[in-house]
């Protein structure tokens, strides 16, 4: 694909991505994850190579999108992005859409509706430069914010069917993603008894002091040399302020580099013992994410994409970050993957969120070049 051929539609592409940002699709809320849905579904059917659109409800959460193209052509590439985000309904007034000084600014522009705009782009473009080699689908998210409670079964569907996958979450300085830590969330529960604090103080147990004192415990889980954090992150707990509290709990995040250490914090949530026996321990949650290794196929895959870019004429970075991402889900099938393919931005979940309008062009041509295999 010509890099000239995307610089001479550029604007039209801002103006779409404009469009799909400013329709507002706060996850979970399923009237306005709909909306933009149709705008999806309806872009999707502007492209003949598109021959299927499943549109997948799940309650509560909206619809997932699946778009194949060139079906049968052989072993498929999947392309995973989301179009939920983490804003609710109204940001946009803080946060309007607006284009100005080199920067396409807008509430999940970076995370990541500029990167569903710039796929539909790149596959309009291999279509009409002729058929491509293999099958192409497209995975398009309603809930990965909130950890993919139902889009992980898709993924780890249609990811177990693909030669290699493609992940177009936000890059990290225009760097693509490499390697991710897995994420856990769990929640320490402690159940006391309650008393009036002014009166009969000793009669109560307080599940506040108990759970300060787990906390010191579970700071101990730090494995920093190992990339192993462990935080503790809300808290909440009584019910009055001349009562001994009854209840009490903190959610913690916890993120790792190997699953080793994951279960290692894990068995050691689950065998908190209380300093005051009067009081229980409860341990909710789970590991969510496996992390998104560094593995001699996932190098193959940036070194492809690496040299693409060379060829256009710039130089892909590569990072290992913190967050996760259904890349990682795809990473523990031990499919080939690469993360973080979205464009030059910064600022995502906040109302500063922006792209480089002039990485269009690239990152469109990238992604084009990509689908089909071919250098520059």
């Amino acid at each position: 694909m010509i890099l000239e051929d995307f610089n001479s539609n550029k604007d039209s592409v801002i103006q779409r991505i404009g469009e799909l940002v400013d329709i507002e699709s706060p996850t979970c809320d399923e009237p306005s994850l709909s909306k933009a849905a149709d705008w999806l579904v309806s872009q999707a059917k502007t492209i003949p190579a598109i021959t299927t659109i499943e549109r997948i409800r799940r309650e509560g959460y909206g619809e997932h999108l699946i778009f194949r193209a060139f079906e049968g052509a052989g072993s498929p590439v999947l392309l995973i992005g989301h179009y939920d985000t983490v804003h609710p309904l109204g940001t946009k007034e803080k946060n309007p859409t607006r284009h100005e000084y080199g920067r396409l600014f807008g509430c999940g522009v970076f995370d990541m509706k500029a990167n569903l705009v710039l796929i539909l782009e790149a596959l309009r473009a291999v279509a009409e430069n002729g058929a491509s080699s293999r099958q192409i689908n497209i995975f398009i998210s309603c809930d990965e914010e909130v950890g993919s409670p139902t889009g992980r079964e898709i993924v780890e569907r249609e990811a177990s069917l693909a030669e290699h996958v493609l992940i177009f979450e936000p890059s990290l300085d225009g760097k693509a993603k490499t390697g991710r830590k897995g994420t856990a969330s769990f929640i320490i529960k402690t159940h006391g008894i309650p008393a009036h604090a002014g009166l009969e103080p000793e009669k109560g147990a307080s599940a506040i002091a108990e759970l300060a004192k787990q906390i010191l415990e579970i700071e101990k889980m730090n494995r920093p040399e190992k990339g192993t954090s462990v935080n503790a992150t809300i808290v909440k707990g009584g019910t009055a302020s001349n009562v001994i509290a009854s209840e009490a709990e903190c959610e913690l995040d916890i993120r790792f580099t190997d699953l080793d250490e994951a279960r290692r914090v894990e068995m050691g949530l689950k065998g908190l013992q209380a300093a005051d026996s009067r009081v229980r321990i409860e341990v909710l949650g789970e590991i969510n994410r496996p992390p998104l290794e560094r593995t001699e196929s996932v190098i193959a895959l940036f070194e492809k994409a690496k040299g693409i870019a060379k060829g256009l004429g710039y130089e892909l970075g590569e990072a290992q970050v913190g967050g996760a991402s259904d890349g990682n889900f795809v990473a523990a099938l031990g499919v080939p993957v690469i993360d973080g393919l979205g464009i030059k931005g910064d600022g995502a979940h906040t109302l500063g969120e922006y792209i480089e309008t002039a990485e269009i062009p690239f990152r469109t041509s990238l992604i084009a070049n990509l689908l089909v295999g071919d250098r520059v």
